[in-house]
């Protein structure tokens, strides 16, 4: 379902620690980072650092982080992300380049010195030719160096850096904090803008309404959900269900009209056939454009009434944009 899917076609090797390198690994052209999204300004640099990498005819890897850095060591403050670990080292491999490396992050890596991380990292593990970063990019210990500090250590151990400026769209700054910031007050139209596709959920359903067997009505609901949702509200959605896409409304939120509020994100199919789907089915939900926020309807007639109007909306929305 997602634009970038013609994207996966070619296999890419994920390695899970530096132990999993092959032994004269490089030379690598490189770029770290959390990914988080792998939105349209990651995707430039690592769409450089492949051509670089062909162009030196070395290897191109993007080097990421699990878990991502905060949730170690800020866990209160750690923000909701933006794409799952599995969903986003496939977004990576789909950017053009030849490996990815995900670092587990403990307390090991977090107390690496900027020395050590150049030294042990990209210089004796990686062999490093070339890095790519964004300007704002920082490294070691308490995050004490910078692009700068960077270019220093390529100078001395005899790789380059090149620093990529931050990529607008139609006049906004992309980055994952950005990404996060327009989720959460549900504009999952400028969030899709930034990321180059629809903002998605990956998740599976919840117990009940007869998941398990055959789902014979037309909402599904997903399962409890660690990672970043949308502000509570009504929303223009496409849900992809083993393989097939299914035109959607989803209501994010509390559910006020009916006694004691319970969080659920509950979608409702338009185009509805039986299917079967079990618990661990996987479920992929795309928020295309949000229609309302949550209202507390005085009567159940009321409430049937604007879920009529939603509806009419979505349908409107398919029928003029297609399948885009």
């Amino acid at each position: 379902m997602s634009e970038q899917a013609s994207e996966w076609a070619r296999a890419v090797p994920v390695y899970r620690s530096l132990g999993e390198l092959p032994a004269g690994f490089g030379p690598a052209v490189v770029a770290v980072g959390n990914f988080d999204g792998v939105h349209l300004g990651h995707r430039e640099i690592l769409s450089s650092v492949a051509a670089d990498a062909r162009a030196m005819q070395g290897r191109s890897v993007a080097v990421t982080f699990d878990p991502h850095p905060e949730h170690v060591l800020r866990p209160a403050k750690a923000p909701k992300l933006i794409t799952p670990t599995p969903e986003r080292i496939r977004l990576l491999a789909g950017t053009g380049v030849d490996a990815v490396l995900v670092l587990p992050f403990d307390a090991a890596l977090a107390h690496l010195t900027p020395r050590a991380f150049v030294e042990q990292i990209l210089v004796g593990a990686l062999g490093v030719c070339s890095v790519h970063e964004g300007a704002n990019f920082r490294f070691g210990h308490r995050a004490a160096a910078g692009v700068n500090e960077l270019a220093a250590f390529g100078a001395e151990f005899g790789f380059s850096v090149r620093v990529h400026e931050a990529v607008h769209v139609h006049g906004l700054e992309v980055s994952s904090s950005a990404v996060r910031a327009l989720v959460c007050a549900g504009d999952v139209r400028r969030a899709r803008w930034m990321l180059g596709r629809p903002f998605a959920v990956l998740s599976t359903p919840a117990t009940g309404r007869g998941i398990g067997s055959r789902l014979v009505v037309p909402t599904v609901n997903l399962a409890p959900y660690d990672g970043l949702l949308p502000a509570i509200g009504v929303y223009v959605t496409r849900i992809k269900i083993d393989g097939r896409v299914f035109e959607s409304v989803t209501n994010a939120g509390n559910r006020p009209t009916f006694g004691a509020p319970s969080f659920a994100v509950e979608t409702h199919i338009l185009d509805f056939e039986p299917m079967d789907l079990k618990e661990d089915t996987p479920l992929e939900l795309e928020f295309l454009l949000r229609l309302r926020g949550e209202i507390k309807f005085p009567t159940p007639d009321a409430l049937r009434a604007q879920i009529t109007t939603d509806v009419a909306r979505a349908q409107r929305y398919f029928r003029r944009v297609g399948r885009q």
